[in-house]
């Protein structure tokens, strides 16, 4: 369920119970003094006793420790959920990840916020709500909601930084929070990050990864504060602006890939998409074919006109990533604009399995009905 708009606690209300109870629970003596939150029918004052059940209560517990962490009876909601359900962390983290593979990414942050109010000082919840919150940002970007994602990255580095107060040392959180501001191109970050991760770290892959990311870093003029201006006179709209600090960047750093990129990017979002192309095939010299990389190629080739060669490049793109929805999409409207309704039909459907919000993908199939 979505809370986006409403009160996600507007339907929790509260029951007595008798003070003759005193029920153990293995080393848990439930305290009938405190009264216990259950969820009500919308709308309801009160709730018949058939649906007073065990699972009831500790589903409104979860949602109290989801979005009121700091109730002043959460200790004794903690103590109560893991009495009666020993196993729940377990489940919740398997149904958890389901949810978001799924792409059901409202309930699956739900699930996890809910599991760090119960297990406060787990990290491992705090970096699978992290990641989720990412998925839920990269979801509103492909749809073209730039505040909504930047409210979800916002979310995502607030619970990476809570993950890091509670283990400033720990690997998996130095890793992920290197790799959380490599994909933001936020270079200087990732770089202290993977220092870190560096010094801490035993794992030899991953060890060489870093060594590898840092000193292309280094040796790449990606610190160049030029590069991360160009990206965010680029990310808000401020193209012409981006491409001019861009293009000075290129004059200084030839070789660096993600500058072309970057050019790229700048020209297509003008419709400049003869440009586009040059820069995006200049990219794809100096480094291996990214998804990303060859789907935006191919958006200017398909402007272009160039409709096999956008084809060919985002067949290339799918096989990277086959559930990628952008790349999927643009595969649906290149397959229009050679005639092929039926073939786009079937591929903006697939779009919509995996992701039942993707607006594009349902224009397109909307339209081709009509």
């Amino acid at each position: 369920m979505n809370y986006q708009n409403r009160d996600p606690l507007a339907d929790i209300g509260y029951i007595s119970i008798s003070e003759d109870i005193s029920e153990r629970i293995g080393n848990f003596t439930i305290n009938p003094d405190i009264m216990l939150p259950i969820q009500f029918p919308p709308g309801a004052e009160s709730i018949s006793t058939e649906n007073i059940t065990w699972e009831a209560i500790i589903s409104a517990m979860l949602r109290l420790l989801a979005y009121r962490p700091d109730h002043e009876h959460a200790d004794y909601f903690r103590d109560f959920i893991q009495a009666v359900k020993p196993d729940i962390k377990d489940e919740l983290t398997e149904a958890g990840i389901l949810k978001a593979e799924n792409k059901d990414f409202d309930l699956a942050i739900e699930i996890f916020m809910a599991l760090e109010g119960l297990f406060t000082d787990c990290v491992t919840t705090k970096l699978n709500l992290a990641l989720i919150y990412e998925d839920r940002a990269c979801q509103y970007e492909k749809l073209e909601k730039a505040k909504l994602s930047d409210k979800y990255l916002e979310l995502a580095s607030n619970t990476y930084r809570r993950a890091l107060n509670s283990e400033p040392s720990n690997p998996r959180v130095l890793y992920n929070l290197a790799h959380f501001h490599l994909r933001r191109n936020n270079f200087d970050k990732a770089r202290q990050f993977f220092e870190s991760f560096l010094k801490n770290s035993n794992d030899p892959e991953k060890l060489k990864e870093a060594r590898k990311i840092v000193g292309k870093i280094n040796r790449s003029g990606l610190l160049d504060s030029l590069f991360k201006e160009a990206f965010d006179n680029i990310k808000t709209g401020k193209e012409e602006e981006g491409i001019k600090k861009i293009s000075i960047f290129i004059d200084k750093y030839k070789d660096v890939w993600n500058a072309w990129f970057l050019l790229g990017w700048g020209y297509r979002r003008l419709g400049m998409y003869s440009e586009g192309k040059e820069a995006f095939k200049k990219a794809l010299k100096l480094h291996e074919p990214l998804p990303d990389t060859l789907n935006e190629l191919a958006i200017c080739l398909m402007e272009l006109g160039e409709l096999d060669e956008s084809f060919k490049k985002l067949q290339d793109a799918l096989k990277m990533e086959p559930e990628n929805t952008k790349v999927i999409s643009n595969i649906g409207i290149v397959l229009l604009k050679m005639g092929k309704e039926d073939d786009a039909e079937r591929y903006f459907k697939i779009v919509l399995e995996i992701d039942k919000e993707d607006k594009l993908a349902q224009k397109y199939l909307d339209m081709i009905h009509r």
